[in-house]
Formats: structure tokens, sequence, C-alpha cells
């Protein structure tokens, strides 16, 4: 892009690229990303969550962009519900 909006860095592409098909990998996804990305998961699912928040995210590959959305909105909605009933 030159028209002055933020670019994803070749990580953030390779992370979006990585969500959209890692199901068809032989390998677990828990290691897939500990050799991929050179990070625990942990560190890995804040990335995924500030990538997915990126403006320019949705233009690189808007299906898998809005699925992590909603799959992390889903998250935070149990997670406020289970709280609100005691769970």
């Amino acid at each position: 892009m030159t028209d002055g909006s933020p670019t994803l860095s070749e990580r953030d592409k390779a992370i979006i690229s990585f969500e959209s098909s890692w199901f068809t990998l032989d390998e677990p996804r828990y290691t897939a990303i500990r050799a991929r990305f050179a990070c625990s998961v942990e560190e890995y699912n804040l990335e995924v969550n500030r990538v997915i928040d990126h403006p320019a995210a949705l233009e690189f590959d808007p299906l898998t962009v809005r699925r992590l959305r909603r799959h992390r909105e889903r998250r935070r909605r149990e997670m406020i519900e289970g709280a609100a009933s005691g769970d």
C-alpha cells in the first residue's frame, strides 16, 4: 500500500496464513506454532489477537480474519456469561 495506510509485516501475514490452513498439517497445531513462530502458544495467541485487529488484516484475508474475530467474541461472551452465572 502506498496510500499511507499501515501494512502488515511478513510475520503478521504468516500468522494469518497459518490460521487459514493449520488444520491441513500432519503435525499438532501447538508443535507447528512453536516451530514456525519460535514462541510459546500463549505469546502466539496474543499476536493473533493483535494481528486480527490490524486495519490491513481484513484486506489480506477477510474470511480468516472474520472467522478469528467471531471465535474471539464467542469465547469472550462465554467467559462473561460463565462468570455471571457463578461457574
